[in-house]
């Protein structure tokens, strides 16, 4: 082999450095690489394998190598699926001159380097035969721990089989496991004695690293069962790093010690810090509680003590966010733009912790969801439906196996910031057991004046909660404990007209389902009419979710009609006709027997049976009393599954009208003689709740009559012992439900008034309203005929 200066092209090496002397199988995948390969093949079969200093570097150049190479002789060539497999055999170290200016691959200028040899005559000949003679002896010895039956053998198959002993060295920096750093040292060693003494510093730590490897092995071996192994292997490898003081340790912890520094944590916190760290030092880590402070330090590093969001505060924006997620609720959408307003004006104003109330399915979730859109603010969500444990918001003391921070603390550090919105979703739902109160643990995480420094059981150091804007939602009030309550500003998210549930369909409901089908505009048509149907035969609900699912059936029956028709391309590419629109009748077809009838006339003009409007968490409906004279046994006969408090409407009823007999117009004879049995429809269902008395009341007088109750006429009302009409709640839900089922003339007790300003337009202009004082303005508009009671 002659010196010579012509380019050769270069193959760059990700993982490992080819040695003179030794044959060695080389994966090529990359595109210039291949092309390098395929110009030493044409040529002279000839090139340079030259490690990178950076192994992630796809297309290195010619500083992004080692300067010392390997000139390399290409014995085979294997094709593979990706790239090829080639075989070299490593022939003298050389060194880069400059780029040799090939296309499509690396080429270069190099210089041979003197070759190493082992001579009698050099002047440390001597140094270089004894250290020769350790590294054999170490790497037989290294053999035979590896496998004390065939360690000769093993030793003679990979390195004694070679005779020169430059080549045997080569041999064995090929074997050990080097980082491509070390292996292209040893390539680097200009002189015989330099590679040697580099592969006998090498030889020296395999061999330490082994002999702990198996001392350590057999120590555990005879007093370990089969399942632990897995745990006995992770000892072993901390043993040995330790042993060998390379326990990367010290490096973590310092990481996680700049990590804290970097949070700018507060005095206080730091003072824990430092403590928790020095004992951190101390503690070994094979230690149960080393792991347990370390969780407990990652903690503190991920939480944000000082990190915020910048709050967008344009009321226009905010607005137009609303506006494009939720239809209707003027007045939350109000309060909120109001709050906003509050914020910009003072910013260190306190945000009120928002309580939004109503039936499932109304957008309270969602909602939440847009106010932190509308602010710019990050969002979490927490689920309290069930929850019993005080701990899982307060969270675990760390003397506890498995303890870890509360809920509230753990959202906090999902957001990253300390001004994120946290929605805490069916607080109604809370329970409460030997456990502790989970309500009196969110007293103080919603109390303005206590979350400055809440307190985790885990953390154990006070967190600002100030920042954080709360808000709750709930299905009804009644779950939830008065001071609790006492902290929050509720806002009411009734249940949604007709009209309101139309327009809803049609803004969000439709296109959403229309693109979770695949479908396109013209595929999914579906009439006024139609959608009126579905809301008011096929779903009986305050909120939108089943309808939505209705309106996800018919989407996937269409989708299925399409792919029948087109083989699964879309309208606008398949260019067929459009699908025709889908109206009432087809929507039957599609969804099948209406599940709800119009609940008009269902009194059938027969006397005894009153139309009452009730309230549920699920919004309003209609409550139907059933009312039958029977013997005197007893004087009242109550079923249908009645709680305490609609059982005593009922006796109430039946005293008031004995006492006023004459004036309503009744025999007090047949009064006396007779007994009442009052049930309510539906006997499976529990029922209960005061405003069924001006409805018990009148289903009695229409019995006692024998005249039947108007059946185009609903009523609510909690009557007195006096006949006095009072008051009751949920006026919005019940007019709504009334407006449902086409009852268009509603009584409702004259204090209620004013919640009429709560119902929409479109609702108020189909609806009659007659206010009562006492139970005879409701008999005189209620049963037929109108001359009941003429003076």
């Amino acid at each position: 082999m002659t010196d010579h200066l012509s380019p050769l092209p270069i193959l760059p090496l990700k993982d490992i450095v080819v040695f003179p002397h030794i044959v060695a199988p080389l994966a090529v995948g990359r595109p210039r690489s291949l092309a390098a390969i395929q110009a030493a093949a044409d040529r002279t079969r000839m090139f340079l394998a030259v490690a990178q200093r950076e192994s992630d570097t796809e297309d290195p150049t010619l500083e992004q190598l080692y300067a010392v190479a390997t000139l390399v002789t290409i014995n085979r060539i294997e094709k593979r699926k990706q790239g090829a497999q080639v075989i070299v055999q490593g022939e003298r170290r050389v060194r880069l001159i400059m780029a040799g200016g090939a296309e499509g691959y690396l080429s270069a200028h190099y210089e041979l380097l003197p070759e190493l040899t082992v001579s009698d005559d050099a002047p440390d000949a001597a140094e270089v035969t004894a250290l020769l003679r350790e590294n054999r002896q170490l790497s037989q010895q290294i053999a035979k721990l590896y496998d004390a039956e065939n360690g000769d053998q093993i030793y003679q198959q990979l390195v004694g089989s070679i005779q020169d002993p430059v080549a045997q060295m080569y041999r064995i920096a090929s074997l050990a496991n080097l980082s491509v750093a070390q292996q292209q040292e040893m390539l680097d060693k200009n002189t015989t004695r330099e590679l040697l003494q580099g592969i006998h510093d090498i030889l020296q730590h395999e061999q330490r690293v082994t002999q702990l490897r198996r001392e350590i092995a057999e120590k555990a071996q005879g007093d370990l069962e089969q399942q632990q192994r897995e745990h006995v292997l992770r000892q072993q490898k901390k043993a040995i790093e330790q042993a060998l003081g390379e326990n990367d340790e010290d490096d973590d912890l310092d990481e996680l010690r700049a990590r804290l520094d970097a949070a700018n944590l507060p005095e206080n916190v730091q003072t824990e810090v430092n403590r928790e760290l020095k004992r951190l030092k101390r503690m070994s880590a094979n230690a149960a509680d080393y792991q347990v402070s370390r969780s407990y330090l990652e903690l503190i590093a991920e939480l944000p003590w000082h990190a915020r969001t910048t709050d967008l505060l344009d009321l226009a924006n905010a607005q137009k966010v609303l506006d494009e997620d939720h239809y209707g609720l003027a007045d939350v959408k109000e309060r909120i733009l109001e709050t906003l307003a509050v914020m910009r004006l003072n910013p260190e104003a306190k945000a009120p912790i928002m309580c939004l109330v109503g039936p499932p399915g109304v957008g309270k979730t969602s909602l939440g969801q847009s106010i932190a859109r509308a602010m710019g603010r990050k969002f979490e969500r927490l689920s309290l439906g069930g929850l019993h444990d005080e701990a899982e918001l307060r969270g675990h003391r760390r003397t506890y196996i498995g303890a870890m921070p509360g809920r509230i603390l753990q959202a906090v550090r999902r957001t990253g910031v300390q001004n994120s919105i946290i929605m805490l979703d069916e607080i109604d739902k809370l329970g409460r057991d030997f456990r502790g109160d989970p309500a009196a643990a969110l007293m103080e995480i919603l109390d303005p004046a206590q979350n400055r420094e809440f307190q985790d059981n885990y953390l154990n150091l006070p967190f600002d909660l100030s920042g954080v804007l709360f808000i709750t939602t709930a299905n009804t009030l009644d779950g939830i404990p008065r001071p609790l309550l006492d902290r929050m500003e509720v806002l009411d998210l009734s249940g949604y007209s007709d009209f309101e549930k139309l327009a809803i369909a049609r803004q969000y409901l439709i296109p959403r389902q229309q693109k979770e089908a695949g479908l396109v505009a013209v595929q999914f048509r579906i009439s006024d009419e139609a959608l009126t149907g579905i809301i008011r035969r096929y779903t009986r609900e305050a909120g939108v979710r089943e309808l939505e699912r209705m309106l996800g059936r018919l989407a996937r029956k269409r989708a299925r009609s399409v792919v029948e028709q087109a083989g699964g391309e879309r309208w606008a590419d398949y260019g067929g006709p459009e699908l025709p629109e889908i109206d009432l009748d087809s929507a039957r077809q599609l969804l099948g027997p209406e599940r709800f009838k119009a609940e008009q006339g269902r009194t059938g003009m027969r006397p005894g049976i009153a139309t009452g409007l009730a309230w549920t968490e699920a919004g309003g409906d209609v409550l139907y009393i059933e009312v039958s004279l029977v013997q005197k046994d007893e004087k009242i006969t109550l079923t249908g599954h009645l709680g305490q408090v609609m059982q005593e409407s009922a006796r109430a009823a039946r005293s008031h009208i004995w006492a006023m007999a004459e004036s309503l117009g009744l025999d007090r004879t047949r009064i006396e003689n007779s007994g009442v049995h009052v049930h309510v429809p539906a006997g499976a269902v529990p029922k209960d709740g005061p405003s069924a008395g001006v409805t018990m009341a009148t289903a009695m007088v229409s019995a006692f009559l024998d005249r039947p109750v108007r059946d185009d006429v609903a009523m609510t009302g909690e009557l007195t012992l006096a006949g006095l009409v009072l008051p009751v709640g949920g006026i919005k839900e019940k007019v709504l439900a009334a407006h449902r089922a086409g009852i268009r003339h509603v009584l409702l007790p004259r204090n209620n008034e004013a919640d009429l300003q709560k119902l929409p337009e479109a609702v108020k202009g189909e609806m009659n309203f007659t206010l009562l004082d006492r139970l005879e303005d409701a008999l005189k508009v209620a049963i037929s005929p109108a001359g009941l009671m003429a003076d």
